[in-house]
């Protein structure tokens, strides 16, 4: 007669604690400081918006109000993107939470010293009048802010990208996209070479600013022209007689909700095309839209760092971009036949059940599973 160990099955079936790392922690907390920054830039958009209906002074051609909301609505939007990405579970999180909160400091610090100085009439970024103390003070900030926000953001970036932390595209969407924000925030620091102009403030003083935003050729960056203000897009008031620096800079800052934003339209497309119906399809997808926008974000770089307008490009930048649009267009093809045909094969496999078939080859069941 076989016999039982019983102390071997008692130790087989006896349920097993595992002990859950401190490190991981729990999903759906959104992180605290980063929501109190996300609420003080609302706040400033709201004081901005009051600003520029009340207030006629004007700063390089737009109201010396535009900027403190434009800065508020770019950090509130990635502030929140930010907290909601530290709410879900992954190793290291205590370190990132306090990664988060450094951002969050930093960022309320920037912007609220970008504010102090519209409601004084004066420049911010790039200011070189030593004798205003308020000023030397801001360009202090500055000087430590502006480091804290690129390393805190390296550091999240490089802890995640090892994780997945969600399912294969949104992953994906997170990776790249933080990635892309850390290359948005590096071309920042290329603003600082594109050399000095004198401009004046809205109180009539002459300022000296040793960098810009807007790139021109060597001739005229000798001539010390005010450059900024010249030939501002509407709203955004980008150069439109040169390359200007922010293209790129906005461009990678806010590639991650542009990714995370593709993700879920592909999770919402999933039932209703069979051929996005696995993970791997989606992912495969992602992976071509993270390298689309990447490429993108290149050529506005390229192009900006040639002085040459955004709404202006010449032949080789329009060269370019349609060359980026057809390697997607083709990786993009590729990924849907390849799809396609594996679901027609899932749904002509004599051993799939019957129902399955039906859900496989009927437009907008639900997928499998």
């Amino acid at each position: 007669m076989p016999t039982i160990d019983i102390d071997s099955a008692a130790r087989d079936t006896a349920p097993r604690h595992r002990r859950t790392p401190t490190r991981v922690r729990p999903a759906g907390r959104l992180h605290r400081p980063l929501l109190w920054m996300v609420a003080a830039m609302a706040a400033l958009m709201l004081v901005s918006v009051g600003g520029m209906i009340t207030d006629d002074r004007i700063l390089l051609g737009e109201s010396v109000w535009l900027k403190p909301f434009k800065f508020g609505f770019a950090f509130m939007l990635y502030g929140f993107t930010l907290a909601w990405l530290l709410s879900l579970p992954h190793k290291g999180s205590r370190a990132t939470w306090w990664l988060g909160t450094v951002f969050a400091i930093t960022g309320f610090a920037d912007v609220g010293f970008i504010a102090v100085q519209a409601a004084r009439g004066t420049f911010s970024h790039f200011n070189n009048y030593s004798t205003d103390t308020v000023n030397s003070i801001g360009q202090q900030v500055f000087m430590s802010g502006v480091p804290g926000l690129f390393l805190a953001n390296l550091i999240i970036a490089l802890i995640l990208s090892w994780q997945r932390i969600v399912d294969r595209p949104i992953a994906r969407a997170i990776h790249a996209g933080l990635a892309l924000a850390v290359a948005g925030m590096a071309i920042a620091y290329q603003m600082g070479y594109t050399g000095k102009q004198r401009v004046r403030d809205a109180n009539g003083d002459i300022v000296e600013l040793i960098a810009g935003h807007t790139v021109l050729d060597d001739a005229a960056r000798s001539a010390n022209m005010a450059r900024d203000g010249m030939g501002g897009m509407p709203i955004t008031h980008w150069s439109t007689i040169g390359g200007d620096l922010r293209v790129p800079h906005f461009v990678g800052l806010h590639g991650i909700q542009v990714l995370l934003l593709a993700a879920f339209a592909l999770a919402w497309l999933a039932p209703r095309l069979p051929w996005l119906r696995t993970e791997h399809a989606r992912a495969e997808v992602m992976g071509v839209l993270a390298l689309g926008y990447a490429g993108m974000l290149s050529i506005v770089t390229w192009q900006a760092m040639r002085a040459q307008s955004l709404i202006h490009p010449d032949s080789a930048t329009l060269a370019a971009t349609g060359g980026l649009a057809a390697i997607m267009g083709l990786l993009l093809t590729v990924i849907y036949l390849r799809n396609r045909a594996t679901e027609i094969d899932r749904a002509d496999d004599p051993t799939q059940p019957l129902a399955a078939k039906s859900r496989l080859r009927t437009p907008g069941a639900q997928p499998l599973g």
